[in-house]
């Protein structure tokens, strides 16, 4: 799932610093990594691609276990799902591979690609995915995707054939097991303890192998025997890890990367401009973030004092201020839009986007009962005036910037807010254990419809004022909403969860347990001065995060 990183107060500076550090670019020049060595090959191919970091901290090691969280984030160029998810349609495409159906409600069968090899040469079979799955059942801390929740068994029928068994329905599975990367049982199987091997020689299926690293580079090659190489026209990929933000800048601008996903401030201007022809960016919609009401304290579980609340809120307001213009509002469905429109259901208007409506917000709250007294002050059903706090991460910038605005928005209606920023850590205990009045959270916005769902609003994720929630803040308890998410987890068929993501969003948008107020962005800045096919909007075939299938793309720039 994407969880959106709030805007940081270094970031914030970033418009400053770029101003007062604009000299380092000419000192710079001279260790540029791109130049003539990166343009188009005579093969058809590009020589190089210049990204950006690669993780493992300020002091990367070399670790290519994709199960571990210490690894270098380069796993999906070198390992293979059975289906690879593109995250922005949300369908499933043939990987490994060619075939997924369900035998039933708890049993999945997959039929495998041919001729497809590991980069030593070795076949891949039916008994490496068999051993991918015993291992994580019997290693647990490796299945951190949650593969093994509901599995029951997974067995080989047949050399290209693995029939998954669930114990019960699996549905609700398919994201997980669908991430799991599978490695060669003739390598791993001599594994003492996969939960603490780096694998710093790894092989895998993936399109690139690797072929140097030191803290600051990672350089992968092109695997000349992958199954789909034809497609991928991409020699050497070189990852730069540096933690110099400004600087980072000034060499995306400069096109030293290729591409990279960083915040940038004043982007058309700091970016684009640099080199308008190449220089392009696209940050396509990401996690909600959301306006989260405690439940379990008045008025907030009213549902016409949460109805006001969504027409007092300013989105385009704090799209604009708060975000710079580089996101959109959120749909109070909470589904992510436009890419998830599929899912909306049809009696929803304007895709379920509530208008900043002042003045009926007043006039909801007065026909339900919260009326103003003399003074302005918007009165609770007990006579006494309304007044709140709400909760924001010291240092989260943009979330604070947003909350602001939230401020105004709640003063217009003669409601008193006033603001609070403990630390990150207080505040997500804060969050989980109800401590709250007013704050923000992130929930949704993934493929995992379920769990889109299951995570914010189901009562068995939910606890009392004073105990910690797993991940129903909020406090949302409806019978209604627990049958539907039960119901989605049993639902295999297409088209009936469609109909049940339906209700659920309806419910959302009739009922507002919480008030999705905006998108976060996926940073993704990219270049086509070296190679063409990158996604965009007015090409989204894929999210920037699936580069599997966006390598399959990429082609020398003329």
């Amino acid at each position: 799932m994407d969880r959106p990183r709030p805007i940081s107060k270094t970031r914030r500076r970033l418009t400053a610093v770029l101003a007062a550090t604009a000299v380092a670019a000419v000192a710079l020049s001279g260790c540029s990594g791109s130049g003539d060595s990166s343009a188009a090959g005579s093969d058809g191919r590009i020589p190089v691609l210049n990204f950006g970091g690669f993780g493992g901290g300020s002091n990367p090691k070399e670790n290519y276990n994709p199960y571990l969280a210490t690894a270098l984030s380069v796993g999906n160029y070198l390992y293979e799902p059975l289906m690879m998810l593109n995250e922005y349609s949300c369908v499933y495409e043939p990987w490994l591979a060619t075939k997924m159906e369900w035998a039933d409600p708890s049993t999945l069968k997959y039929t495998l690609r041919d001729g497809v090899t590991f980069s030593d040469g070795k076949p891949f079979t039916a008994d490496d995915v068999v051993f991918t799955f015993d291992m994580l059942k019997k290693y647990p801390a490796l299945d951190t995707r949650g593969a093994w929740a509901s599995l029951k068994s997974v067995e080989k029928t047949a050399d290209d054939a693995v029939t998954f068994h669930f114990d019960g329905p699996g549905s609700s599975s398919l994201v997980a097991v669908n991430s799991v990367l599978i490695v060669p049982k003739h390598l791993w199987s001599k594994v003492d303890d996969p939960t603490t091997y780096t694998n710093t020689k790894p092989v895998g299926t993936g399109p690139m192998m690797t072929e140097s690293f030191t803290p600051t580079k990672l350089v992968l090659k092109r695997n000349p025997d992958y199954w789909q190489a034809k497609s991928i026209r991409v020699d050497k990929i070189q990852f730069n890890n540096s933690d110099q933000g400004q600087v980072e800048q000034l060499k995306l601008a400069r096109g030293d990367y290729d591409s990279n996903a960083m915040y940038i401030p004043d982007i058309d201007k700091s970016y684009v401009a640099k080199d308008p022809k190449h220089n392009k960016y696209w940050f396509p919609a990401g996690s909600p973030i959301s306006l989260y009401m405690n439940l379990d304290k008045k008025p907030f579980d009213d549902e016409a004092f949460r109805d006001a609340v969504a027409q007092a809120m300013d989105k385009d307001s704090i799209v604009e201020d708060a975000q710079q213009g580089y996101v959109k509002a959120a749909s109070q469905t909470s589904l992510v839009l436009p890419n998830a429109k599929d899912w909306l259901p049809a009696g929803i208007p304007d895709d379920g986007y509530i208008s900043y409506d002042v003045k009926a917000a007043k006039a909801t709250l007065d026909k339900a009962g919260y009326t103003l007294d003399s003074d302005g002050k918007r009165l609770g059903k007990d006579g006494k005036p309304l007044s709140f706090s709400i909760q924001i991460p010291g240092g989260w910038n943009d979330w604070i910037q947003a909350a602001k605005i939230v401020q105004k928005d709640f003063a217009a209606l003669g409601i008193t807010v006033d603001m609070q920023n403990p630390t990150p850590e207080v505040h997500g205990q804060n969050r989980l254990t109800g401590q709250y009045d007013l704050t923000f959270g992130v929930r949704g916005g993934s493929c995992d419809m379920y769990r889109n769902f299951l995570e914010p609003l189901a009562s068995s994720e939910t606890a009392p004022i004073g105990e910690a929630a797993k991940t129903n803040e909020v406090r949302w308890r409806d019978g209604t909403t627990d049958s539907l998410i039960d119901q989605l987890r049993q639902e295999s068929d297409p088209a009936a969860q469609k109909k049940t993501v339906g209700e659920l969003a309806t419910i959302m948008y009739d009922k507002k347990p919480y008030i999705p107020l905006w998108y976060g962005a996926s940073w993704f800045e990219y270049s086509t001065k070296r190679a063409v096919g990158w996604p965009s909007a007015s090409d989204p075939y894929a999210k920037p995060s699936n580069m599997p299938i966006i390598l399959t793309h990429l082609k020398p720039a003329k």
